[in-house]
């Protein structure tokens, strides 16, 4: 259990460090292109970007940003394409229903279905299913950290093969991401998504919300014990996604003494949503380095 804060300046000076402009002159393409991972919606597809490696490598999966409404899988952040490029890591980037085609929880049902099937694909794919990562910021960050924290949602009985595969995860890292839907009802929050995405207009007073809906969309409902290691990145000046949902579900891990980490970026605004180098890149490095090349990184069962 951490907590760490982390300056703009010191931000700024570690990109300096950090950056390679020959890698962002030369960005990297999806090995594997709009592969379908499930049959209800065209938006359920992703791309798999594979490293030249004779060793199954790591996976982390990204979940994009774009307030479930919006945002594409291919904005996948420089840190991961650069891992890639650095041969230790595979990436697969999820597209997922919008709210204006389905609410929660389709959003999660898809990202979780994708996890599932990845480590379905894992002998094709060259990857290690028990060193499987996932991330995102913003909505994407909300469907990481839900994703972390809920129950395995494995079928050994079905007659679908993906559905028999795990969707634990060894380890999180969520950006800018929200936690808790009961803050809606504390704090403004004037943006019309947090309540698209569970079916309400935008004005909806919280009240008027239903109890269960805010409950089990809301990351921090999950939290256990035997949660994998999580980073939660979060800007103090953040007012698209307030920063007590980074701080309110950092309590509630370090209340049951699960494995977590909050990194915040002093006088971070919502951009750091967008795992920019600046904004918690170079930790969210070293964190999946830490757990899916470590000696203890194979957590999903």
């Amino acid at each position: 259990m951490k907590h760490l804060i982390f300056s703009t300046f010191t931000a700024c000076l570690l990109v300096s460090l950090f950056s390679d402009s020959a890698f962002a002159q030369d960005r990297l393409k999806p090995t594997l292109k709009n592969i379908a991972y499930g049959g209800e919606d065209s938006a359920q597809v992703l791309d798999v970007y594979q490293p030249e490696s004779q060793q199954p490598t790591p996976v982390v999966v990204h979940i994009h940003g774009g307030g479930w409404r919006g945002g594409s899988k291919n904005s996948v952040p420089a840190y991961l394409l650069r891992a890639v490029q650095e041969g230790w890591l595979s990436v697969v980037s999820v597209e997922y229903r919008f709210t204006d085609v389905a609410t929660h929880p389709a959003q999660v049902n898809d990202c979780m279905r994708a996890i599932q099937f990845v480590r379905s694909q894992a002998s094709e794919w060259n990857i290690d299913p028990t060193r499987l990562g996932v991330t995102g910021g913003s909505a994407g960050g909300h469907l990481t950290l839900w994703i972390a924290l809920h129950d395995d949602v494995a079928d050994p009985k079905s007659d679908d093969p993906v559905e028999k595969e795990s969707s634990r995860v060894s380890c999180a890292v969520g950006f800018a991401g929200p936690t808790d839907w009961s803050l809606l009802g504390e704090i403004e929050h004037a943006h019309p998504a947090y309540r698209q995405l569970v079916g309400y207009e935008p004005g909806t007073p919280a009240e008027e919300m239903a109890s269960e809906r805010m409950t089990d969309v809301s990351p921090i409902s999950f939290a256990s014990k035997d949660d994998p290691p999580i980073l939660i990145v979060h800007g103090d000046a953040d007012s698209t996604v307030p920063v007590e949902h980074a701080e309110r579900l950092q309590a509630a891990l370090d209340k049951i003494s699960a494995d977590s980490e909050l990194l915040i970026v002093e006088g971070g605004k919502h951009d750091v949503a967008g795992a920019g180098d600046k904004n918690g890149a170079i930790r969210a490095t070293e964190f999946f380095k830490e757990h899916l090349l470590g000696a203890d990184s194979g957590r999903a069962e």
